[in-house]
C-alpha cells in the first residue's frame, strides 16, 4: 500500500511483511540517503541485558555469513559511501549515504547485516574489549561522567537512566546466544522503519526493500513504555585528579509530542542553546566563570529532560550555580522581552531549514515524524509552529518545572571541600 503526503512528495509504502519504507525526492542532488532504524534502545532493555542495544549495534558491523567486517568496510569505501549507525534510548539507527547510481548496492550491504548477523564468539570476546574500552572512555571524559551520573539518578531505578553502553557486568556477560536472542526479539518487520531521502525513485526502493528484507518474519516483542518519575538528586562527586568541578543541573521537560515541546525548543535556545543565550552570555562573556556553558534538551515519548552543564574552578562554582539559578528564576518570574523572543524562533527556523538541505537529516526528519507522529509535517507546519509560540508559553513551560524541589544537581571533580544543598537551587 502507497499513500502520497499533501504537501512534500513523501510517499509511504507498506511492504507484505508490514515494513514501512519511506522516501522523499531531492532531484536537485546526486545522492541518496538510506535509513533502517529500530524501535528499541537502552530503554527496552531488561536490567541484566543493559547494553545489548548498543553492542548488537557494533556487531552488525563484525560480518554475516556473506561478508567479513573487511569486506563491509571494503564495499562501502570502494563506491564512495558513507555507513553509520547509533544506539539512543528509545531508537537505533543504521544508515548509509551514496551516489545515487550505487544505491542498489548501499542498500543490499545495510539489509545484508541487518538481516544476517554472525555473532560468532570469537568477534563477541574481541568487541567486549572494543566496548569496554568505549565505557573506559566515558569515565575519563568529566562532562560525559557528569551527565551520565545526573541521568541515572534523576531517572533512578528506571531504564531511561541506564547507561547505553551497559556495565561491565552486562557487557561481561554477553553471548551468542543473548544477543540473538534480543535481536530476534526487536530486529522485526513491526518495529522497523525503512526511510531514504535525496535522488531516487521510490518505486525501486521498495523494490529493493522488499527483495532484500522479505524474509524478516513478523512476531517479535512489542517494546514497553513504562512512564518515569523523575527525581531531584544532590550529588556532590570528588575527583582531584581534575582541574575543574563539573556541573550537571537539571529539570523534568514535557515530552516529545507535548503541545509545548516547540515552547520548551524555544526555551532551551534562549536559556543556553548558543552563544547569545543567556547562560553564554552572562556566565562565560560578562563574568568569565566557565569556557564551556551550555543547556541541552532531551524529549522522549513519554518525559523529558533540560540539562544545563557547566565547568569551572572549585572556588567560582558556586558562584556559577547562583548564576544559574538567577537565569531560571528570571525566565520563570519575568516577562521575556519580544527581541529575544524573536532571535530564538529566528535562530530555531534557520538551523531547521539549512539542515534540511542534508540528505541524511532529511532522511532522519522523515523517521522522526514517522515514528512519533505517524504523520509528516511540511517545512511551513513547522514554521508556523515556531512563530506560535509566545512569551506565555515560554513562560508557563519555566513556572511548571523551575522549582527547588524538581531541580537535580550532579557534580564531579576538586571540590576542596566544597558544599552546596538544596537551599542553593532556589528557585
Amino acid at each position: 500500500m502507497a499513500t502520497a503526503t499533501l504537501d512534500r512528495d513523501i510517499i509511504v509504502t507498506s511492504l507484505s511483511n508490514g515494513i514501512r519504507v519511506i522516501t522523499e525526492p531531492m532531484p536537485a542532488v546526486r545522492s541518496v540517503a538510506v535509513g533502517f532504524w529500530i524501535g528499541t534502545g537502552s530503554r527496552c532493555e531488561q536490567i541484566k541485558e543493559n547494553g545489548s542495544s548498543h553492542f548488537i549495534e557494533h556487531m552488525l558491523f563484525k560480518g554475516t555469513p556473506k561478508r567479513s567486517a573487511e569486506d563491509i568496510a571494503r564495499e562501502v569505501d570502494a563506491i564512495g559511501g558513507h555507513l553509520d549507525a547509533f544506539t539512543g534510548r528509545e531508537l537505533v539507527g543504521y544508515n548509509t549515504k551514496v551516489l545515487d547510481e550505487h544505491l542498489p548496492i548501499a542498500f543490499e550491504i545495510l539489509a545484508d547485516m541487518l538481516m544476517h548477523p554472525r555473532f560468532d564468539a570469537e568477534d563477541i570476546e574481541k568487541e567486549k574489549g572494543v566496548v569496554l574500552e568505549e565505557l573506559k572512555m566515558e569515565t575519563d571524559s568529566p562532562e560525559s561522567f557528569v551527565h551520565e551520573l545526573f541521568v541515572s539518578n534523576f531517572w533512578k531505578s528506571h531504564p531511561l537512566g541506564r547507561p547505553i553502553l551497559g556495565t561491565k557486568k552486562t557487557i561481561g556477560s554477553f553471548s551468542s546466544e543473548n544477543l540473538r536472542d534480543y535481536h530476534n526479539r526487536y530486529y522485526r518487520p513491526e518495529n522497523l522503519t525503512v526511510t531514504a531521502a535525496g535522488n531516487l525513485r521510490h518505486d525501486e526502493l521498495v523494490r529493493l526493500a522488499e527483495h532484500h528484507l522479505r524474509e524478516l518474519k513478523v512476531g517479535g516483542v512489542e517494546p514497553k513504555f513504562v512512564p518515569p518519575a523523575p527525581e531531584a538528586p544532590l550529588l556532590l562527586k570528588n575527583r582531584s585528579s581534575l582541574q575543574q568541578v563539573h556541573v550537571c543541573l537539571g529539570v523534568p521537560m514535557h515530552a516529545a509530542m507535548h503541545p509545548l515541546r516547540f515552547a520548551c525548543y524555544t526555551l532551551n535556545v534562549i536559556l543556553g542553546g548558543g552563544m547569545s543565550s543567556r547562560l553564554f552570555q552572562n556566565i562565560r562573556e560578562r563574568q568569565g566563570l566557565a569556557y564551556s556553558i551550555f543547556s541541552e534538551l532531551n524529549l522522549y515519548r513519554d518525559t523529558g529532560m533540560l540539562a544545563v552543564y557547566a565547568a569551572t574552578s572549585a572556588d567560582t562554582t558556586r558562584k556559577l550555580v547562583e548564576n544559574v539559578m538567577l537565569e531560571l528564576r528570571r525566565l520563570k518570574n519575568d516577562p521575556l522581552p519580544a527581541v529575544e523572543l524573536r532571535h530564538a524562533k529566528d535562530h530555531m527556523k534557520g538551523s531547521l531549514m539549512l539542515s534540511l538541505e542534508s540528505t541524511s537529516s532529511r532522511m532522519g526528519n522523515l523517521a522522526r515524524q514517522w515514528m512519533n507522529f505517524n504523520r509528516f509535517f511540511t517545512l511551513d507546519e513547522l514554521a508556523d509552529s515556531i512563530e506560535a509560540v509566545t512569551a506565555e508559553d515560554v513562560q508557563a513551560v519555566a513556572r511548571e518545572y523551575f522549582h527547588t524541589e524538581k531541580i537535580g544537581l550532579a557534580m564531579l571533580g576538586r571540590l576542596d571541600g566544597l558544599k552546596l544543598t538544596r537551599d542553593d537551587l532556589n528557585c
